[in-house]
């Protein structure tokens, strides 16, 4: 978080929740992100393989008012814009841009079927088209889809893995990860079965019989990025009858940080993230499941399962000119207005925003300000480590 501005903001979900809940918010409730900002839209692999444009991250999900997601991108857009170092006119013009994809994909959401809503998903070939090409832009797209298609299991075995003593082993590199069968007590063997069953049961039986193809063949310990740095996070090996890998990862859920500020979710931790992001996105993980642990303490954590590489892409925000993050900010503003779309009343939120400016230059002011708000913050966390107030761990690789 101490690198930029902008990694500040992209950890501090819990923050912005706090100060959004003292704001003036709508009762137009749908499932929020929680964590809307630029770096959580990206490729991802759907079911039929077929690369698709989407929300990428749902540790916060939660319900609450349309517009707290809203906000979160817009303030992402201006805290990006200024960390490229963009005059304020092309920030502005890019915090603009999100909010109207937003507002102008949700007046097309209200000319269809719920079923046509449910169906409609942002793939490749229409990513290629809402581009306006400028000698670059397409090959740019060519460039992050070809890395997407190569991040598979196929790839994490190489570069994950090694044979050691004549059995495939997930390779220790501390602290970033570290095998489980190092430091895991001979008592936790049993609970880790059952850990395993209680995933496997969330999911359809039609997925259950997929994947008891495959058995666990390794476990470890993986630090994970920005926002989930300090919650635990595990990739787990398996292999098929016939030695074809699959990697699983599963991350800890916590409360979302929107509960505090709305109302307490119905779920647990684990499977709140998942049901979110079953209502939320268009096409997810066919292995997303939940399950929970208690270890020997009587502590008790809940996870949520997924594929640890799936076809995963992600624009390179930092290196985005006024062109590019304008336009990457639109489309993300239009995604995020699906989302919404699939759980909240479309028709209620377009009639409240309307068809001219005056919300997207409302949210636009919002956004400014609240940028120079995580300056302000950012400048202050860097004051409390160097004074030692704040413990922070650098340079791990």
């Amino acid at each position: 978080m101490s690198a930029t501005p902008f990694t500040f903001y992209r950890g501090a979900a819990a923050v912005m929740a706090s100060d959004l809940s003292q704001t003036p918010s709508t009762d137009l409730g749908v499932q929020l992100c929680g964590d809307a900002h630029l770096a959580n839209f990206g490729l991802f692999s759907g079911p039929d393989r077929r690369l698709v444009f989407d929300l990428n991250d749902f540790d916060e999900t939660h319900p609450g008012p349309f517009e707290w997601d809203v906000k979160r991108l817009a303030a992402s857009v201006a805290v990006a814009g200024r960390n490229n170092e963009l005059s304020p006119g092309k920030v502005e013009r890019a915090v603009l841009s999100a909010v109207e994809g937003y507002r102008t994909a949700l007046e097309q959401v209200v000319e269809r079927s719920p079923l046509e809503v449910h169906y409609w998903r942002l793939e490749l070939d229409q990513l290629r088209d809402l581009i306006d090409d400028d000698g670059k832009a397409a090959s740019r797209l060519d460039k992050a889809t070809r890395k997407a298609t190569r991040k598979n299991s196929l790839r994490a075995l190489d570069k994950l893995t090694d044979i050691v003593d004549g059995r495939r082993v997930i390779v220790s590199e501390p602290p970033l990860i570290e095998r489980l069968d190092q430091f895991l007590e001979p008592t936790e063997a049993p609970r880790l079965d059952e850990f395993f069953d209680r995933y496997i049961a969330s999911l359809p039986r039609y997925r259950r019989l997929l994947l008891d193809r495959y058995a666990i063949v390794d476990i470890a310990h993986k630090v994970v990025g920005v926002g989930s740095v300090g919650t635990r996070c595990l990739i787990v090996l398996l292999e098929s009858g016939d030695g074809e890998p699959l990697f699983l990862q599963f991350k800890e859920a916590t409360d979302s940080v929107l509960e505090p500020y709305t109302k307490p979710s119905e779920f647990e931790p684990g499977q709140r993230v998942v049901e979110g992001q079953r209502l939320t996105q268009t096409m997810g993980d066919i292995f997303l499941g939940w399950s929970q642990y208690t270890n020997d303490d009587g502590e008790t954590m809940y996870f949520y399962f997924r594929q640890l590489w799936d076809g995963k892409g992600s624009a390179e925000i930092e290196e985005m000119g006024g062109k590019r993050l304008r336009r990457y900010a639109r489309l993300c503003g239009g995604v995020l207005a699906l989302s919404h779309a699939r759980s909240g009343d479309a028709s209620m939120i377009a009639g409240y925003i309307g068809q001219d400016e005056t919300f997207d230059r409302a949210v636009a002011s919002f956004a400014n300000d609240y940028a120079d708000l995580t300056e302000r913050d950012h400048a202050a966390h860097l004051d409390g480590i160097s004074n030692g107030r704040v413990a922070a761990e650098q340079d791990l690789r």
